[in-house]
């Protein structure tokens, strides 16, 4: 048996923050036992899918475990990642593949998002507390996000979170924002719930930056610090050991049966 681990990152146009994924998942290569663990990208930038597997097979793989580099469970890691997994594949029935989850829902991501609150100040019992997400027509999106706020409410000890998208979920960031425009008084701090800098997040900061609102505290976004790490090399983990074969890829079968739990 010699195992493989194939990361896929999303890609981006902004070669920084293709950098700073590759520089997050080369720290995480460090904890994972894997003979050979290659990274490649959905879109945007190279070595795609399918050129990371073939990698894999000419460095003699029988083992492929296939893990998502993105926060919450969408279109992306339902249908295309494993649409591209299944291309790459199908020429290799002699490889086991296994496919990991995101990142998803997990305490230490809400210890990353009050890291990030922290670098701007503490909140008092009125701050009000905005998750910004990426978004999606996935309803698992928006239930997710929802439940780290949770998370969020009691490992930074407020009450008051809110959660907003991007993009094809509601409420939106426009909205949200009008929203807040008529609550001058409070302390706000805006937390992009996103991986890695790029176009939302420069999209994210225009728009702060024209909110007529002195309490506005713009977080950083995730980045890739060692909460992330750690939820994320366990992902990785899980995808190799394959107990009770949860993470079987299988193409079709609503993409895996370890998504949808």
């Amino acid at each position: 048996m010699k195992q493989a681990v194939l990361y896929v990152c999303h890609g981006s146009r902004v070669k920084e923050a293709c950098d700073e994924a590759i520089a997050f998942i080369e720290r995480t290569q460090k904890h994972i036992h894997a003979d050979i663990q290659e990274i490649s990208f959905l879109e945007l930038a190279e070595p795609s899918i399918e050129e990371g597997f073939a990698s894999c097979i000419k460095q003699g793989a029988t083992h492929v475990a296939v893990v998502p580099l993105l926060l919450l469970t969408a279109v992306h890691a339902k249908e295309d990642i494993p649409l591209e997994v299944k291309k790459a594949a199908e020429n290799h029935p002699e490889v086991a593949v296994t496919y990991g989850l995101p990142i998803g829902v997990h305490q230490k991501m809400a210890k990353s998002i009050t890291n990030r609150i922290y670098e701007q100040g503490r909140p008092d019992a009125e701050s009000i507390i905005v998750l910004i997400g990426r978004g999606s027509s996935d309803a698992d999106v928006v239930r997710d996000l929802t439940a780290i706020s949770e998370l969020v409410k009691s490992e930074a000890g407020v009450s008051n979170v809110e959660i907003c998208f991007l993009t094809a979920a509601k409420p939106s960031l426009d909205e949200m924002l009008s929203k807040l425009s008529l609550l001058k008084e409070k302390t706000v701090f805006l937390v992009p719930y996103l991986l890695f800098t790029g176009l939302l997040m420069r999209e994210i900061q225009t728009k702060a930056d024209k909110l007529d609102h002195e309490k506005i505290k713009l977080c950083r976004y995730l980045g890739y610090d060692s909460e992330v790490e750690q939820v994320f090399a366990e992902r990785v983990q899980s995808a190799i050991n394959n107990h009770d074969s949860k993470y079987t890829f299988r193409y079709g079968d609503t993409c895996n049966a370890a998504i949808n739990g």
